[in-house]
Parts: C-alpha cells; structure tokens; sequence
C-alpha cells in the first residue's frame, strides 16, 4: 500500500470538516487535491471512506471512520517525529492534545499546567473538556492523547492508569441546620431537595450511592454545571453530593456553602489517566502522563490529605 502523509492529512481535513470545499481551504490547496487524495485512499483500501453528499459534502462510512482515526494518531506521530529530528539533544518540544472531564478541569487541571508548563516549557497542552462519554470518544476517534477522567464505563481499548480515590460529600447551604457537623448521614438528608449533577455516567454513580443506602432522592434541579449546582445549594435550593470538591466554600456568586461528610461507607470515584492501549504514547504524552501520576502521589500537590474539603476533618475523610 502506498500512501503519503499528505494524503492522509486531506482525508482527515475533509473528515474534520465534512466538506471537500472547507477542507481545501483549510489546507490552502484546491479542492480537487483533496477529492484526489480521498478517491486515491479508497482505491488503495478497497471500500468507501466518504458518503458523497449534496455540494460537495462528505460523511464517514463506518470503515472512514476506523480508518481515519488510526490517520489521525499516525499524523500526530510524524509531526512529533520530524520535530524530534529537527531538535535532537533539546529539551521536549511539541503539542499534546489532553482531555479532562469537566468537573476534574476546574479543580485540578489549572494546578496541574501550571506545574507542568513550569517543568516542561517547551511542551504546548492542548486541553479539551468534557463528560466522561466525551471524553472516552475523543480518545477513540485519535482527537485526545491522554485524558484525566473517572473509572466510568472504560472500554477495553483504553489503558486506565488509577491516581487517586475521592469519596462522595454532601454540600448544603452555609446556613442549613445541618452546617455545623462534621459529617452527616446520607438518610438524614433523605427528605431534603437533591440537585442533581447530570451527566452521562455520573447520574449513575449518584443514583447508586443512593440504592445503597436505600434512599430514593427528591430531584428538584438537575445541571450539568458543577459551579450552578453549588449556586443553587448556597441560596438554599437542597443539597448535593460531589466528589470533585473545590479548595473553597464559596460559590460563584460569593454565597457559601457547607461541606459534610457523609456517615455511610459509600462507594468513591477513582480518577484514571486514560489513553489508548495499542498507541505507545510519545514522549511528551508520556511526560504529561508521569507529571499527573506525581501530582496525585503522596508527595504530590494534590496528595491525598492536601485535597481534603475545607471543614472536613481529616480522620473522618479516610473513613468515609
């Protein structure tokens, strides 16, 4: 099989784009050297890439679709190869593509690009949020390199490296009569409002902690926004249960709120690095990757007992 490089970066143009014009005018090149190289790949490979739409428009067949996802991995690989070529001996150059999910970017991934751009500056981060459906989709279609997300639903391609546990805490009004412990048991907020992080996967961690304990919750509002959720619960609107919890009791809006450990032995999330299995990653992928598995050691800057909730007391953090 003989194919180029650049042909594999139009077909992946026209993938990205849907469209043989945008494509080409992405590149700068013109359109029929994108068409060319499109009919050159299915030629070689022996099946439709591409469904031909009106004006010039293209959709993936399920075939384009494996096949320019393995391009999209093998284009990131050449441009990390040329540019190593060109800077044998210098420090790690390059742009790396990281997903995170959402609730995971806001709480640690500005301490963890700080950190790292500061030991490795020559290495660009690329960071794309999402869910955790998002997040596995990403890293399959070859758009992620490496991911911070939980143990939700990993399918088999991808390797899961754990990094550390977080167990579930309830968070109410600064001025709920329950405010003032320590910790709470998950059926004495029974009868309250819950808010509701709605998320693909994450809704049904919630809902599980919820059958453990017997409890069928009162669902008043539901966000996909872990900031409005606080928001909502620190004008008194109910409670919620996060694990992700931000090194302050102050929502968006400036209102407070309380965090509360929870009595029950509840199943916590794990956070995983995640990437594909069968794709060694490149150095710099493997310089973030190591970088994240230090910040989340005991020596790290997200240790264990340095991301205990504010409030919260310590002991009763690992018991939960």
């Amino acid at each position: 099989m003989k194919l180029s490089l650049r042909q594999l970066r139009y077909v992946v143009a026209a993938a990205d784009t849907g469209h043989v014009t945008l494509a080409a005018k992405r590149l700068n090149v013109s359109q029929p050297s994108i068409s060319s190289a499109i009919a050159e790949l299915e030629a070689e490979i022996g099946v439709p890439l591409f469904i031909r739409l009106h004006a010039r428009g293209v959709t993936l067949t399920p075939v384009g679709e494996r096949v320019v996802n393995e391009a999209r991995l093998l284009l990131k690989h050449a441009q990390d190869f040329a540019q190593n070529a060109v800077e044998l001996g210098d420090a790690l150059k390059g742009e790396i593509t990281v997903g995170c999910f959402l609730t995971l970017a806001i709480r640690f991934m500005p301490g963890l690009l700080a950190g790292f751009t500061q030991k490795f500056p020559g290495i660009t981060v690329a960071l794309r949020e999402g869910d955790q459906e998002e997040m596995i989709s990403a890293m399959l279609a070859g758009r992620t390199e490496l991911a911070l997300a939980y143990s939700l639903a990993v399918p088999d391609e991808i390797e899961a490296e754990p990094l550390i546990d977080l167990p579930p805490y309830a968070i109410v009004a600064a001025n709920h009569p329950l405010a003032s412990r320590k910790a709470v048991s998950l059926h004495a907020l029974a009868d309250e409002p819950f808010i509701l992080l709605d998320l693909p996967h994450s809704r049904d961690y919630f809902f599980g902690l919820f059958r453990s304990a017997g409890i069928e919750p009162r669902i008043v509002f539901k966000s996909r926004s872990q900031e409005l959720i606080r928001g909502l619960v620190a004008h008194g609107h109910g409670f919620a249960i996060q694990n992700a919890i931000p090194a302050t009791t102050i929502a968006y809006d400036g209102n407070s709120i309380a965090v509360l450990a929870l009595d029950e032995t509840l199943l916590p999330t794990r956070i995983m690095t995640l990437r594909l299995k069968h794709y060694p990653p490149r150095p710099a992928v493997q310089a973030f990757q190591t970088y994240m598995r230090e910040a989340f050691s005991p020596r790290g800057i997200f240790a264990p007992g340095s991301i205990t909730p504010p409030g919260v007391d310590s002991v009763k953090r690992r018991k939960a």
